[in-house]
């Protein structure tokens, strides 16, 4: 590891460095953004981009990660260059010096906190392309070990199949800055993303918020269809279709998380009062106006407080 990052490979999200897109990737930068601006969000830390170089440079496999990319540029397919990247990256061990400061980190977090490992590329979520889904997200993380194991998880999940296809198609193979996120992980009623634009109609004049019950990855597995809401900009709903829920996926006491079964009641019932698109509505205009254009928005309501997740630009 090089000196820079044996002295501060971890930035909090308070930090002025978290900031930084080049530092704490795109995720990162805008969760510290939002927590500079006194926003809602869940305390956490990044581990910087330049620490997964590092790390497969004191492997020593670094120049081998370069070749295997550059000849993949004239590949047809990117299965077996994939396979072969991410067992390097899984097979490089992160050093003492960045294993204690990211345990330290987790440790002033709390104590044996669940905490969600989130990638964060530094090419991901700008304007033109957004990079999200490409690489993994771990949710209800507990322990160091865990926490150290899935930092690894993330760097070898930018070297997926469809993340080099993803990359190679936006011309950025070579680029090997990523960021990881650790942050306390909500135990959330509901989840959802609101579009401080109306995308699907081109209208500025309204957004679109979409709704589930507990945890988002429920909808990210297709497990379930979410409410959808169109609310003109100052909250008011416009259009409400409520999608029948049978279950939502939550935290599990033993780490990862569950799917659990909704009763007839909650699972036909409306996700989202008006109060709560209202407050949704109000984050989306602050933050469409902070960050200079129309945002896509992940949020989650735990204890009846909304906290943001992500905030990135709606790519054109």
């Amino acid at each position: 590891m090089n000196a820079a990052l044996a002295d501060s490979a971890v930035v909090w999200f308070v930090e002025p460095d978290g900031q930084t897109v080049a530092i704490a990737g795109g995720k990162g930068a805008s969760l510290a953004r939002m927590s500079a601006a006194g926003l809602p969000v869940p305390p956490g830390f990044v581990v910087r981009a330049e620490a997964l170089a590092a790390t497969l440079e004191k492997a020593g496999v670094l120049a081998q990660v370069r070749q295997v990319l550059g000849e993949l540029r004239g590949a047809d397919t990117a299965g077996a260059a994939a396979e072969q990247l991410m067992a390097m990256v899984q097979g490089s061990p992160i050093d003492e010096a960045l294993s204690g400061q990211i345990r330290s980190a987790y440790s002033t977090l709390g104590d044996d906190l669940p905490v969600a490992v989130r990638s964060s590329a530094c090419a991901e979520d700008g304007e033109a392309a957004s990079y999200a889904g490409q690489q993994e997200t771990y949710l209800n993380v507990r322990g160091a070990d865990a926490v150290v194991r899935h930092v690894t998880d993330c760097w070898a999940s930018f070297f997926a199949e469809r993340a080099l296809f993803y990359r190679r198609q936006k011309g950025s193979l070579e680029d090997l800055a990523m960021a990881v996120v650790v942050q306390r992980q909500l135990d959330p009623e509901k989840s959802g993303v609101l579009f401080t634009i109306d995308p699907v109609q081109r209208r500025r004049d309204q957004m679109v918020v979409e709704a589930a019950w507990g945890l988002g990855e429920a909808v990210v597995q297709g497990l379930v269809v979410p409410d959808h809401y169109v609310v003109a900009r100052d909250g008011r709903a416009k259009h409400v279709r409520v999608s029948r829920q049978s279950v939502a996926i939550v935290r599990a006491a033993d780490g990862g998380t569950r799917e659990v079964e909704l009763d007839p009641e909650q699972g036909d019932a409306r996700v989202l009062s008006d109060e709560e698109l209202q407050r949704l509505a109000e984050f989306g205009r602050n933050l469409q106006e902070s960050f200079g254009g129309p945002q896509d928005i992940e949020w989650a309501i735990e204890d009846d407080t909304i906290y943001l997740l992500q905030s990135r630009p709606v790519t054109t």
